[in-house]
């Protein structure tokens, strides 16, 4: 049903994607797997007709086609968003922005079937809630009910399982598998071995901007090529390059983070209610709990990002939330990433620009750069593999090289605070062991505290000492198990 011969696509003015052939038949289900600027995505366009052709044959027999990617979603929350001009509405202004409801529904209008999709995918609760305001795990279930909506023939889904809790993971995994089962031909764009489902036939390797295998599931699997790509001795370890200036270390009796009682409400929505949770000097924690418990919602008081901060009692590094402080005086102890953070990043900057903007807590960079903070910047471009890429612009790298970026962003002032948000979104196996060695090196050597949000068990760093859990109730409220780890 699909079939592609000699085929170049085209990346950029210096860089092509290349298949040799491939053969994809109708029923069928595929994932293809490689690292972070393989080309992962620009096939994912290229399987749905989205990529230029430079040259070779296509034969694409499918009535319809479907692909689901990261781009997409930021797009679609980007569109919202603009729907109003601000997030914070004058007093009888009606909000604008669309309902999940109306989300699913925009393209095909089907209210039996969305309902539906809605139940299937445990969001029906969700229909009438404001799409703008969900979370990232939400929002991605949404998406993809979205797509369903006009019943492809095929459907391509970049990086589906990146964002959603284990549970979420494998009612998404057993959905496909049944749309499977019902004919529709499936097709996976992932960076995890082991997140390749069962029900799925064949798979595909890609490296350098080519597809270099492609064949049966275990023949793949078996194939040393894919076990020397989980080989991680040939990661580096170098050290980290030093920060701009050595941060003032804390009193270790002097608490980092104290919440008492913790409160955050939307309307008659409830998100926090009577947490309270206080981080130690040396404490690292790893917060868990399901898409829509309240995650994010508490590192955005902990950043002052989130305006109900000011709303609870709240004391970071000794200072009580609302004694004076401005928001600069609470970020410049903190290093952030988050897959809102990313979202957030659509200024036209340098790869290298994005990098120095993390001395400075900005969204781009709107001062002069010291020579110091040139060169510390450039000494990570170098661990990043990124060094040619460094007056390109941001969005020209791939998402998971985004991704890594922004991490480094983070890590670049060596921070009191290290504050991570689903951080290992988008990368590859390599990429994560190598980002978790970062993490690891820089709490063990300096004295960075972490904060660890991942629904994947195995991102945890090993420098986890307590565990904050979300543990949800009967009517969908949340109550909270605190615990020190081994």
């Amino acid at each position: 049903m699909l079939h592609i011969e000699n085929a170049h696509y085209k990346i950029n003015d210096y860089k092509v994607f290349i298949i040799e052939s491939l053969t994809i038949d109708k029923g069928t289900s595929v994932a293809f797997v490689g690292r972070n600027g393989s080309g992962k995505s620009v096939l994912a366009k290229a399987l749905a007709s989205e990529q230029s052709l430079l040259s070779g044959q296509v034969n694409n027999q499918f009535k319809s086609s479907a692909h689901i990617s990261f781009e997409q979603l930021q797009k679609l929350i980007d569109e919202e968003w603009k729907r109003n001009n601000t997030d914070m509405l004058s007093e009888g202004e009606d909000d604008t922005g669309l309902t999940t409801a109306q989300i699913i529904q925009e393209k095909t209008v089907d209210d039996k079937l969305c309902q539906q999709l809605a139940e299937q995918f445990g969001i029906a609760h969700l229909l009438d809630r404001r799409f703008k305001y969900l979370s990232t795990g939400e929002t991605r279930k949404i998406l993809i009910c979205r797509t369903l909506m006009s019943k492809p023939e095929l459907l391509i889904l970049d990086e589906p399982f990146d964002g959603l809790d284990q549970l979420s993971r494998e009612n998404l995994a057993e959905k496909l598998s049944e749309l499977s089962k019902q004919g529709i031909t499936i097709i996976l764009i992932l960076n995890r071995f082991n997140e390749i489902p069962l029900f799925v036939n064949y798979i595909g390797l890609l490296a350098d901007c080519q597809l270099l295998k492609f064949g049966l599931k275990d023949t793949i699997l078996d194939d040393e090529t894919v076990k020397l790509l989980a080989d991680l001795e040939s990661l580096p370890n170098a050290d980290l390059p030093d920060p701009e200036q050595s941060p003032a270390p804390l009193s270790d009796t002097l608490d980092r983070i104290n919440l008492i009682n913790g409160h955050v409400q939307y309307d008659d929505k409830v998100i926090i209610a009577g947490l309270n949770w206080q981080v130690k000097a040396h404490e690292n924690w790893q917060i868990v709990g399901p898409n829509g418990a309240g995650k994010s919602t508490l590192l955005s008081l902990v950043t002052g990002d989130h305006p109900q901060g000011y709303n609870n009692d709240l004391t970071l590094f000794g200072r009580k939330r609302g004694t004076g402080e401005t928001i600069w005086d609470i970020k410049r102890h903190i290093g952030y990433v988050s897959s809102s953070l990313h979202l957030d990043y659509r200024v036209s900057s340098s790869v290298k620009n994005v990098l120095v903007s993390g001395y400075f807590d900005s969204i781009g960079v709107y001062q002069a750069i010291s020579d110091k903070q040139s060169k510390l910047a450039d000494e990570w471009l170098s661990i990043l593999g990124l060094t040619q890429q460094a007056d390109k612009p941001f969005q020209s790298l791939s998402w998971g090289q985004q991704r890594l970026v922004l991490i480094a962003r983070a890590l670049v002032k060596h921070p009191t605070l290290l504050i991570l948000d689903e951080p290992l979104q988008g990368l590859d196996h390599l990429n994560r062991e190598l980002v978790k060695r970062w993490i690891d090196r820089l709490i063990n050597n300096g004295h960075t505290q972490l904060l660890f949000v991942s629904h994947h068990a195995e991102d945890a760093p090993k420098c986890i000492t307590h565990r904050l859990t979300f543990v949800p109730k009967v009517d969908f409220s949340y109550q909270y198990k605190i615990e020190k780890l081994n």
